[in-house]
């Protein structure tokens, strides 16, 4: 008796809706690129439960006959595709057939569509893969889908969905994706009634990111473009001093196609390498046109991998672009230029702070006499990535330590204390950022930003109740995007208690009424936004679990303290009295955890007098 049997169709829709529908998001998103594809101008998604229980998408476009719209029921059947050689230059998103037949196999699924040259539409609907019913139906142009109870029949499925906030996160994410790869077309997302995004439609990527993104964070954004052989690359990349802990605001579309790709990702990387720090993704929207023929786009069930032709050169064009568009810009459009000689603009520390934030400022070298940079442009263009080790800048310096390597073998390293700390007294400081000092017996070099930055660490850290606040004579007015909304909203309580009073003064937007009293003289507005983007993705649920609520809380707890306690501590650069160090160094050595700074880098490096007799070969 043969043991090898043909699968009857449902379950072979069954088995495919794992491929194509791996969770409500996958769903969401083959419609969403099925009514793209139908030439739509408007498309609204609607979900409730994060997209278990309903999901229903809307578009204007040009809608399906009744037989197109039967024979679209059915596996492998599409309008998109006739033969092996057309997947050489397919064009659409959606060109399998797949889509419709394998999400109507696991939820109760209606399809209700109408041309423009159809008197009525036609409605089908659908439960596990059967059809019930099929009939006339007055609507609109365009094709509406109404998704209902999804993996109902498969139990398996729907027991390995993760909640409800993060599955309307993963859906928000991808129509910001598509939004973006389609800024001439209108988006509006409802998430359990409440609308939370809209785009204009009105063609311009700019407005688009505006209206997902808010308008400060628009400010920050640098145009690209750029064209060598058969690549054309434009859109949008952040500053520098604009981070997040997340991958999620990088976006590529290929040909009209939003994907991911390793090697994009890693061209991203390498074109910010030494301008952000090595924990934080800048805001990336990056449409890149290639011949058709030189991609490959069935190399996934869900279409989001691609193979190139020829990835090295792939990534050695986006990393140009990248370095181009942050490198060059930034010295002649984004800093203030300041009045040396006509020939010879020069720039402040305030100038490159303002552009760089806390960020790595590896092409400018900053003389500590008079902080000017005795640099024309051609001169700082050309020392890019050629200076890092001789930053002044808060972050990467604290990366440092003693070059051990340019002394002779037999020269002991300089140690990281580890004990309780002497008395010390201050000598002087070195570079305006490292001050050095003494004990009985010992030599100390101390970073002057680290230092201080763990004894704010502490200090905030120390209050069980409220961290003590700092009253703004003028309140600002801050914009988000709404899951960062929906993120501050639902820990309002918490962030007031950290010393951020803030409230609700209209759609996406707080009016920041005060700040920790330690950091009063950082940024307030900068400090807020770099402590949102900080969180990780986790933290922005449409709705919170009360399950989360405890973690949820305790993490932007640590995240506050740890940005405010960076915010508002001496900085690199910085210039100190006596007495200054003097207090300084007693602070360090009464806090709790005087040896690093929070992110665990040394505060303080320790030469005993047998090291120092070493180095001088007197032993």
């Amino acid at each position: 008796m043969s043991k090898v049997k043909l699968l009857d169709t449902v379950t072979i829709n069954k088995i495919a809706a794992g491929e194509v529908v791996e969770r409500p998001a996958s769903c969401v998103k083959e419609l969403v690129e099925n009514a793209i594809d139908a030439d739509a101008t408007r498309i609204e998604v609607e979900i409730i439960e994060g997209g278990k229980t309903l999901i229903r998408v809307t578009d204007n476009g040009i809608g399906m006959v009744i037989e197109d719209a039967a024979l679209a029921l059915r596996r492998h059947a599409t309008s998109k595709l006739s033969s092996v050689e057309d997947l050489q230059s397919i064009s659409t998103l959606g060109f399998r057939g797949e889509a419709l037949p394998t999400i109507a196999a696991v939820s109760n699924f209606t399809l209700q569509t109408r041309t423009a040259n159809s008197e009525l539409g036609t409605k089908i609907t659908v439960s596990g893969g059967k059809i019930l019913d099929t009939n006339d139906i007055g609507c609109k142009i365009g094709t509406t889908v109404l998704v209902e109870n999804l993996f109902f029949n498969v139990p398996a499925r729907l027991k390995f969905l993760k909640s409800t906030p993060t599955e309307a996160g993963k859906i928000h994410d991808f129509i910001v994706k598509l939004a973006l790869s389609r800024p001439d077309i209108s988006f509006k997302f409802i998430n359990g009634n409440r609308a939370v995004l809209m785009t204009p439609g009105n063609g311009k990527l700019i407005d688009t990111l505006t209206a997902i993104y808010g308008v400060e964070i628009s400010k920050s954004l640098l145009d690209v473009k750029f064209s060598a052989s058969d690549f054309e690359i434009s859109g949008y990349v952040g500053k520098p001093n604009f981070l997040t802990s997340y991958r999620s605001r990088q976006t590529f579309i290929v040909n009209g196609r939003v994907v991911a790709n390793k090697t994009i990702y890693k061209a991203i990387d390498e074109g910010y390498k030494s301008l952000v720090s090595k924990t934080g993704y800048p805001l990336v929207v990056l449409k890149i046109e290639v011949p058709q023929n030189s991609i490959d786009v069935n190399v996934h069930p869900q279409k989001i991998e691609i193979k190139f032709q020829d990835e090295g050169e792939l990534f050695s064009h986006i990393q140009r672009a990248i370095r181009e568009a942050v490198s060059e810009k930034r010295v002649t459009s984004d800093l203030k230029k300041v009045a040396a000689t006509p020939d010879k603009p020069r720039y402040t520390q305030l100038d490159l702070d303002e552009y760089f934030g806390d960020a790595p400022k590896s092409d400018f070298i900053i003389d500590p006499k008079d902080d000017k940079p005795q640099l024309t442009i051609e001169e700082l263009r050309s020392k890019v990535d050629k200076q890092e080790e001789n930053l002044l800048d808060d972050e990467n310096i604290l990366e440092e330590e003693v070059p051990v390597q340019t002394q002779p073998k037999d020269l002991p390293a300089p140690k990281i204390s580890e004990k309780p700390l002497e008395k010390l007294y201050p000598i002087g400081q070195v570079a305006l950022c490292y001050i050095v000092a003494q004990s009985d017996s010992d030599l100390y070099l101390i970073d002057q930003h680290a230092a201080h930055e763990r004894i704010l660490f502490d200090k905030f850290n120390s209050y069980v109740d409220n961290v003590p606040a700092q009253i703004l004579l003028i309140h600002e007015n801050l914009k988000f995007d709404s899951r960062e909304t929906s993120a501050i909203e639902n820990n309002l309580e918490l962030f007031d208690k950290l010393g951020f009073s803030m409230e609700l003064s209209g759609e996406n937007e707080f009016r920041l009424k005060s700040v920790p009293a330690d950091a009063a003289n950082a940024n307030a507005s900068e400090m807020l936004r770099e402590i949102i983007s900080s969180l990780p993705e986790s933290d922005f649920p449409a709705q919170v679990d009360e399950s989360r609520r405890t973690e949820i809380a305790a993490n932007i707890r640590r995240t506050v303290i740890a940005i405010a306690s960076c915010r508002g501590a001496i900085k690199a650069g910085q210039k100190l009295s006596h007495r200054e160090m003097e207090l300084l160094l007693n602070d360090l050595s009464n806090t709790p955890h005087p040896h690093t700074c929070p992110h665990g880098r040394p505060t303080i490096i320790k030469f005993t007098r047998a090291d120092l007799a070493k180095m001088f070969k007197r032993t």
